[in-house]
């Protein structure tokens, strides 16, 4: 089911489940906000797990211990484009959410991600593994949760019953989405080759590297530092390479939590640095970010 983004594919997930007011999600504090606007637009409630420290990705044994008596469901994003064991959350008993913003076109266990969950949801927003400027989709195998996402998905010439929303994709992003399609199979070739370029050329440093996992498909090249991320990103742009946090702020923070509650999310927070990794990345350009990074490596 095509929708107008991720986010309101993760909300119309959550209301085909049923999840609504006095329902609880669980979400990991080591993603972006989308997943917290998602859960309060349905009426639940979010609560944040902290993660696994090697791959970024939600923590098992975590969300264990989180869920209750109220927990009605759980979102497992594939972070960076590392698959998350989305068969070992299932059998929590819990309803899943496949978050696949970050990893189409990744494989796990020689399926498709978005194989696993209840239901899935793809991003193609402009920076995502395949772009159509915006737009997202709904995926499952069960024909009754798919028409629940259709249902609310528009409201033009259906009875107003109750609430539905204005979540179609636009026919120009279908268009384009449809052509990145076709080259989503070259686009995550170059990103693996771009990876290896970065682990050739920083494996003698003293960053630690993103896993070397062939299900990899690294939509972020993350570096964790031993310096604190800001002042890394700062010299990484005084070299004219621009880097970034991967993500802007803990969940765990927007919801009030203490940090010692979250100490991988909050460690990853404050040490981890995305530097560019994209398609179109050219050897030079690569070899430059290698330099600068190894030389600001170097000083610490």
């Amino acid at each position: 089911m095509a929708v107008s983004s991720g986010t309101a594919g993760l909300h119309l997930a959550l209301l085909a489940l049923g999840i609504g007011e006095g329902d609880e999600v669980v979400v990991p504090s080591y993603v972006c906000t989308a997943l917290l606007h998602a859960v309060w637009a349905a009426g639940g409630t979010p609560v944040a797990a902290d993660i696994d420290p090697l791959t970024r990705n939600l923590n098992l044994e975590e969300v264990d211990r989180k869920r209750g008596d109220r927990t009605r469901g759980v979102i497992v994003p594939h972070m960076f484009g590392l698959p998350a064991p989305v068969e070992e959350f299932a059998g929590l008993g819990l309803s899943v959410i496949e978050d696949c913003a970050m990893s189409i076109g990744a494989r796990h266990l020689g399926r498709p991600v978005g194989a696993f969950g209840s239901l899935s949801v793809c991003s193609f927003y402009t920076t995502k593994m395949m772009a159509a400027g915006e737009g997202g989709m709904v995926l499952t195998d069960d024909s009754e949760l798919a028409e629940r996402v259709r249902a609310r998905r528009e409201y033009d010439g259906l009875p107003a019953s109750y609430l539905r929303f204005n979540y179609k994709m636009t026919d120009v992003e279908a268009a384009l989405g449809r052509v990145q399609l076709g080259k989503l199979p070259e686009f995550v070739e170059r990103r693996r080759e771009v990876a290896a370029c970065y682990r050739r050329g920083l494996s003698d440093s003293n960053l630690q590297l993103p896993l070397d996992n062939p299900e990899h498909v690294y939509y972020r090249y993350i570096l964790r530092t031993g310096l604190g991320a800001e002042s890394f990103i700062d010299a990484l742009e005084k070299e004219g390479v621009a880097a970034r946090r991967p993500i802007d702020r803990p969940l765990h923070r927007e919801l009030g939590a203490a940090d010692d509650r979250y100490p991988h999310a909050t460690a990853a927070h404050r040490e981890d640095v995305s530097i560019p990794i994209f398609p179109s990345l050219q050897t030079a350009e690569i070899e430059r970010v290698i330099q600068a990074v190894q030389k600001i490596a170097n000083r610490s």
